[in-house]
């Protein structure tokens, strides 16, 4: 049977089946070559738009802080006033108090209802601003109100009469108050009667906010803006080009109501991938096996490296954010406090990752040193947030109070309401007065402290109560402990991670271990004993990768001093005590003689007949920039005695006739430098200086 088609047709039919083939092998490849680029867009319309709501949030978040913090500020402010009402002046004092202890309020505001103090008329407004000047006159206080700023009239002022919460008013020039732009929270104030007699209102600069959200340029030549409730700008966004098409993600904010937009040009998102997707045009027009090749290994590539990209752009963003956060939060100098001699600080905060939940801080306000240690559940950015959160609240509140259980309370009533609901935190928070030793405290379930006995060398648990961690329960009532503090004591605080730090055979740290450290290193320095438990820790550990945040806070309350009973046999004790100051050598013989003197003195004349009284001995080191000076200060409640007064024993004449007593007046001055005495608050106190000089005939430590 002869064969139905000819050669020249089969081939022909070869050729055109190949170029069918051929055809619907590049439409196949070619279509593959769309769904792909449509899929890769949708990748990165869909990354853009989670990151996008990740800075979203992360905004909110840094802002919502800020706003917490200015309610926060309104009612302690509402509060003091009312307490304060019947005393005008009172009242404004509050004002400026607020923004002495604040540093993000730019004023703060209390106005009254008409005539409400006949004395000063119709209109009474005080008001407490910043300047541009430094120290006491920085902050501004005056009675704003009149004809000429009749506040009456003003929107925030109508509202916290009528509304019994925070409220926040639209964007304003304040040209009395603050001189700036801002936005205000008010607060209505009542008096005994529960009866709305004026307003809070606490001012919040709107540059403050444009450095919260300069963050949110996702990408290059993308715009963000805040808008208020009512839709007036906060923070303005330029104006859109006609014709190019753009992406936008809003977020409220729930407490103010305002509105976060970053705004992404889609040409910008897309460049790439359209760049992209030229090229393996071109490269498939060049034949079909290279096409192959190139729109497969092209698309691969692509892909992977967009994922890869986009993926650690995130993750480094979201890093970036919470280490600036955390970072700027945290105490970074040491010593804390250079010009004190009673007090010395150091602690370290050293996170599993890249950022922790971990977190320490403390200052001084009103010679009470206020200081904390805290754990968030949880490790990387959200528990850092949540720490970030919990510092903030830490600083405002204690600004405020100086009861620790209402500390914790406060925190815990925010952070309850406000964070998730899985995620909690254990704090400690102690208030520690400087000048009598006194702690209060109050713990809510963390670690309990460690308290080194710096006289006896005994190592001991600080006890506690078992509050509840904050975050868990609002309206929890915590309860506050204390105790007393001893000169040379030393306070040492710490995170679960320190005792749950585990080797490679999972074996723990353990308590025990952390408890013989510190036996040992009775006496250290703050630094050293801290330094002593990370070495212990480290080789315990060895290889193993750290599983847990590790905090340690040391606080030593170091005024070296003595106390003895009225009793000459009590003197001999002073030698010891001289020898532990660790002075130089040349130096413990003559100031021991000297303070043998004065003592012995102070026995024998401020309590005479008497068996019951006490002299106590301390010393200070100071130094300026001519070099050291030791100080010692002898101190007793017996009766006036000033052993300057008394001449100095003339030495030239025989001891028949010289006159009895002054010879150890006079043997201490020839071993001090200066020697004055004062009496202050029915005590008697002598004051013996040496200074320590160099070959220039300066002091020289």
């Amino acid at each position: 049977m002869k064969n139905k088609f000819s050669p020249s047709k089969r081939q022909s039919l070869k050729s055109r089946t190949g170029f069918w083939l051929l055809l619907v092998a590049a439409v196949a490849l070619e279509s593959i070559a769309c769904i792909q680029y449509f899929y890769s867009r949708s990748m990165i319309k869909n990354e853009a738009v989670y990151r996008a709501r990740a800075e979203l949030r992360a905004a909110e978040l840094e802002i919502n802080v800020a706003t917490a913090e200015m309610e926060a500020a309104a009612k302690v402010l509402t509060k003091m006033a009312e307490k304060n009402l019947a005393d005008p002046q009172a009242v404004s004092n509050c004002t400026r108090a607020l923004l002495q202890t604040l540093d993000n309020v730019e004023s703060a505001g209390i106005a009254f209802v008409a005539d409400y103090y006949p004395q000063y008329g119709k209109w009474y407004e005080v008001c407490s601003s910043r300047t541009d000047k430094t120290g006491e006159d920085a902050i501004f206080t005056r009675q704003i109100g009149g004809p000429d700023h009749d506040y009456f009239q003003s929107e925030w002022f109508n509202n916290g009469l009528t509304i019994d919460s925070a409220w926040w008013s639209e964007p304003y020039l304040d040209d009395v108050g603050a001189g700036a732009m801002v936005v205000s929270c008010s607060y209505p104030i009542r008096d005994k009667n529960n009866r709305i007699v004026a307003v809070t209102c606490i001012d919040m600069s709107i540059s403050r906010l444009q450095r919260v959200s300069a963050y949110l340029q996702v990408y290059k030549d993308s715009y963000y803006s805040i808008r208020s409730a009512a839709g007036a700008d906060i923070v303005a966004r330029p104006d859109t080009v006609a014709g190019r098409k753009y992406m936008i993600f809003d977020e409220e904010i729930d407490a103010t109501g305002w509105h976060l937009s970053v705004i992404i040009p889609e040409d910008i998102l897309f460049a790439e991938l359209n760049k992209v997707g030229l090229w393996v045009t071109i490269m498939m027009l060049l034949g079909l096996a290279l096409l192959v090749f190139i729109m497969y290994r092209s698309a691969k590539n692509i892909l992977s490296l967009i994922s890869v990209n986009n993926q650690k752009e995130r993750m480094q963003g979201e890093l970036e954010i919470a280490w600036t956060i955390q970072n700027a939060m945290l105490p970074k100098v040491f010593p804390p406090f250079s010009d004190r001699a009673d007090l010395n600080v150091y602690g370290i905060v050293e996170p599993a990752k890249e950022i922790g939940g971990d977190l320490y801080d403390f200052y001084i306000r009103h010679e009470k040193l206020f200081f904390c240690v805290g754990d968030v559940s949880g490790k990387g950015v959200p528990a850092s947030l949540v720490m970030a959160t919990v510092r903030s609240l830490f600083r405002s509140t204690t600004s405020l109070t100086e009861d620790p259980a209402q500390i914790i309370q406060q925190i815990n009533n925010n952070l309850a309401t406000e964070s998730n609901p899985n995620m909690f935190v254990t704090l400690f928070v102690g208030v520690l007065e400087l000048s009598s030793g006194e702690l209060i405290y109050c713990n809510a379930g963390h670690n309990a402290p460690i308290v080194i006995k710096g006289s006896i060398g005994v190592v001991e648990q600080l006890p506690v109560v078992a509050n509840i961690p904050i975050g868990v329960l609002s309206g929890y009532e915590y309860q506050w402990q204390a105790t007393h503090i001893e000169h040379g004591d030393m306070l040492f605080l710490y995170t679960d991670g320190l005792t749950e730090a585990e080797d490679a055979g999972h074996a723990q740290y353990g308590e025990q271990r952390m408890l013989d450290v510190l036996s040992s290193s009775t006496g250290k320095r703050p630094r050293e004993l801290v330094d002593n438990i990370k070495q212990s820790v480290s080789e315990f550990v060895g290889e193993a990768e750290q599983s847990d945040d590790l905090t340690m806070l040391a606080i030593r309350y170091q005024v070296p001093a003595i106390v003895m009973r009225n009793d000459i046999q009590q003197i001999p004790t002073l030698a010891e005590w001289v020898e532990s100051l660790q002075l130089p050598v040349e130096l413990n013989m003559p100031i021991n003689l000297a303070l043998e003197e004065t003592v012995s003195n102070v026995m024998l004349y401020a309590y005479p007949g008497r068996q019951d009284g006490r002299v106590i001995v301390e010393y200070f080191e100071t130094k300026d920039d001519k070099g050291k000076r030791l100080i010692f200060t002898v101190s007793d409640s017996g009766i006036p005695f000033d052993p300057t007064k008394k001449d100095d024993a003339d030495i030239t004449l025989s001891a028949e006739d010289r006159q009895i007593g002054g010879l150890g007046i006079h043997l201490v001055r020839q071993l001090m430098d200066e020697v004055y005495y004062q009496r202050v608050d029915d005590k008697n106190i002598l004051t013996l200086v040496k200074k320590l000089y160099n070959e220039n005939n300066n002091y020289n430590d």
